[in-house]
This record gives structure tokens, sequence and C-alpha cells, in this order.
């Protein structure tokens, strides 16, 4: 099993793992989760898949087993900015504007972390294994671009796990019917050493 972090500066070194990438996630979210995105050629992205964002992919023998995007919370892209900020600003209709407690930050230590994922097909008997590849690398890519802290709207049962491998995740928001899910917004400290 392999972690790699892609972003525009090494996506040529690394073949097709950017575009399989895609296209996990255009199983996870538009074919099996049936969300209304953006997709071409079988690949799912929107506006934040920019040169500013970085994304973790879990893969093994050419298979992408989960992944997450990275985005910093001070990147601009015409109107846009990041996911959880552009929601409680109005400007995305399938996520409520109250998902946060508060105003959303703008900060160069506080990054955002989003279409998080582990593959439905993902054995059981490595599947923690596989979570727990994805939020180390997470923490890692993160403190290599100067976060101190990541902002994401998870699945509300996955603050537990995050906290089981020794995350610091604080719920941000109240509890919301995203997409047919259950899903909060949380602030993860990347000080938190992991076990």
């Amino acid at each position: 099993m392999q972690v790699t972090t892609l972003s525009f500066q090494n996506i040529h070194t690394h073949g097709s793992l950017f575009t399989d990438l895609l296209r996990a996630r255009h199983r996870t979210f538009i074919e099996q989760a049936q969300w209304d995105l953006p997709q071409a050629d079988g690949m799912e992205f929107d506006q934040y898949d920019t040169p500013a964002s970085r994304w973790v992919a879990v893969h093994e023998y050419g298979r992408i087993l989960a992944g997450v995007r990275l985005t910093p919370t001070t990147h601009r892209c015409g109107i846009y900015s990041y996911m959880i900020r552009d929601a409680q600003k109005g400007l995305l209709d399938t996520i409520p504007t109250n998902l946060l407690n508060e105003e959303a930050p703008v900060a160069a230590h506080i990054w955002e972390s989003s279409r998080v994922f582990v593959c439905d097909d993902v054995p059981a008997k490595i599947r923690m294994r596989v979570q727990m590849q994805l939020i180390a690398e997470m923490v890692r890519a993160g403190r290599e671009v100067g976060a101190t802290s990541v902002l994401g709207l998870i699945p509300a049962t996955s603050p537990r796990l995050a906290r089981r491998v020794g995350l610091d995740c604080v719920a941000a928001g109240p509890v919301l019917d995203i997409g047919g899910s259950a899903s909060v917004c949380v602030n993860i400290s990347m000080a938190t050493k992991m076990h």
C-alpha cells in the first residue's frame, strides 16, 4: 500500500494517479452517493480542484483505495474561495449555510479538507489501515504546507474514528443532512501526536 500527496508541481511524475483519483471520486460521490456534481470522462471534479490544492491518494497496484483534497482557506478563484466558506456564504445550493458555528476562517495556517472517501470495495480487514494511512498523510501534507489546523466537512461518525487514532478533532458546527448523509464540520489540530 502506498500513500502519495499530489500537487500541480508533482502530478506529472505520478502517471495516471490524479485521473484515477478523480475516477474514484466519481464512483464514490456520483455513482454511489448519487450527488449532483460536475463530471467529465468518468471523473468528478469541481471549482476547488485548482493548483492551490493538494490531493492525498492511498493506492495499491494501480487502484485507488482512499483520498482527500486539501485546499488553503486563503485561496480564491473567481467568486469561490473554499467549499465550507462558500457554502456558508450561500454560493453552494447543496450545502446548508448554517454548517459552522462561527464565520469561516481565512488564514494561511488553516486548510480545508474535502472530498474525503474510502472506496466501498476496500475489504473490511484492511479498511482501518487504509483510513489510518489517509489520516497520517493528510496530517503530514498539512504540516508540510504550514497548516496548524484543518477544517473539514465529514461524516458525523468520523470524529470518533479521528479521536481513536489520536487526532484532536472538535465539532465546529451542527450535524446536518447533506446529500442524504449526516455530516458535521470539524476542526482538526495538526499538532496532535497520532498513535
